[in-house]
């Protein structure tokens, strides 16, 4: 049985307010479940966490824990006032990864949380910034236990460490009309070609692949992966102008010029006396803000494939980084299409992996070598969509240098005769 109630007056604090408050959920666990030992671990950990806010300092220590056969996957916890919060003095944490686009059941989700609170502390995090379905708090003795339950129902550990993490991808065509790609069979083929590198850490630092359907990028890639593969299309947008009128009389007209017409970065948008709707491809970003408030009038092309960014990451030694376009557009059609991305990935890391520094990710090896270097490692040549930045371009147009160079050169003489 759990020994009385550590007194948590600072961690009460937070469940006050309108919002929800994970204090509220540990302390359901601590109070109502039906396990002894769920219940101490939770009101174990909340005498910890309240001790943590008395002295502003963290007691959980790192170390080294693992399954047979497995690298990483898991989140070593010690504690280090373990002495006065026994019951979780060992808390791991063991990443486990999702079916692509979190599609579940609820009969795996029923059997997945059946046997966490049969081996751990029955929290649960769906999902973490990892993307991984996060099962916090066992001890070292059920983290083997746990993992051998799963395993043999289906599931496997994600990445952690610097190896290939586990991969992501949205929910796509299975339930969004603006899916440009079958973002769940890019994900199977790249899981069931790095598995190895998933499971066993041997790499500079972390390498992410994820996969959107569409430039919405609900998976946030761009920006949170070092392989980003976004859907997309080359042709010209689908545009019902039936649907456009019926959006114009419901909402009116300047409603669509203030919510969508003037609001396109580009301008390529424009709304007709006759109440229709033009838009210039040619000039269009693929922003998405259209398509977004007008998703009836609006769609994707249908010549549809996917674009490659590489070097996303968030602030680690040089800052955030958005991917680098890499390539612009693929098509995928045919299993050599999808080879061609895993062979790819495979290049780019045995590049990172040969070059990069510890603890670099590859977008920041990129900055500090250049892209040029790198293209050449990796076997791609330049193209001027290769851009770090929306609208800009690093190459420099070498026509009227001779010129240029005279009006400098000019300029330069008489801000010395002045002078």
């Amino acid at each position: 049985m759990a020994d009385k109630h550590h007194e948590t007056p600072m961690l009460d604090e937070l469940e006050n307010g309108p919002w929800p408050s994970f204090i509220s959920g540990i302390k359901r666990l601590r109070d109502t479940h039906d396990s002894d030992r769920i219940r101490g671990m939770a009101n174990s950990l909340l005498g910890q966490l309240e001790h943590s806010y008395e002295t502003r300092k963290g007691y959980w220590k790192g170390g080294t824990v693992s399954v047979f056969g497995y690298g990483g996957g898991i989140i070593p916890r010690f504690s280090e006032v373990g002495h006065a919060f026994q019951e979780s003095k060992e808390f791991h944490t063991l990443r486990v990864q999702p079916p692509a686009g979190n599609m579940y059941t609820t009969d795996m989700l029923r059997q997945l949380a059946d046997s966490w609170e049969k081996h751990g502390s029955g929290l649960v995090t769906f999902h973490g910034q990892t993307g991984n379905i996060m099962f916090i708090g066992t001890n070292t003795e059920g983290t083997q236990h746990f993992f051998d339950e799963i395993n043999d129902y289906g599931w496997d550990l994600g990445g952690a460490g610097p190896c290939v993490r586990t991969g992501m991808s949205c929910v796509g065509a299975a339930r969004c009309e603006m899916s440009c790609a079958n973002e769940q069979v890019i994900h199977r083929k790249l899981l069931n070609n790095f598995t190895d590198d998933v499971h066993r850490p041997a790499l500079p630092y972390k390498f992410k692949f994820k996969v959107s359907g569409c430039p919405n990028d609900c998976q946030n890639a761009i920006e949170r992966s070092d392989f980003a593969i976004i859907g997309t299309w080359r042709d010209e947008m689908q545009i019902d102008q039936g649907e456009v009128k019926n959006f114009i009389e419901a909402k009116g007209r300047q409603y669509i010029i203030d919510n969508v017409i003037s609001r396109c970065p580009t301008n390529c948008i424009s709304l007709n006396d006759d109440d229709t709707i033009t838009v210039d491809d040619h000039n269009c970003v693929r922003c998405m803000h259209c398509l977004n408030v007008m998703p009836k009038a609006l769609h994707p092309g249908n010549d549809k494939g996917v674009t490659i960014l590489i070097g996303g990451k968030r602030t680690l030694k040089i800052g955030d980084l958005m991917g680098t376009v890499v390539v612009p557009f693929m098509k995928l059609e045919t299993e050599e299409d999808y080879e061609r991305i895993t062979e790819m990935g495979e290049e780019i890391i045995d590049f990172w992996a040969e070059n990069g520094l510890e603890h670099e990710r590859c977008g920041e090896m990129i900055e500090r070598i250049g892209l040029v270097n790198f293209l050449e490692g990796i076997g791609i040549d330049p193209d001027p969509n290769m851009v770090a930045s929306p609208r800009q371009s690093s190459y420099v147009r070498m026509d009227g240098w001779d010129e240029e160079a005279e009006k400098w050169f000019q300029r330069m003489q008489e801000q010395k005769a002045a002078s």
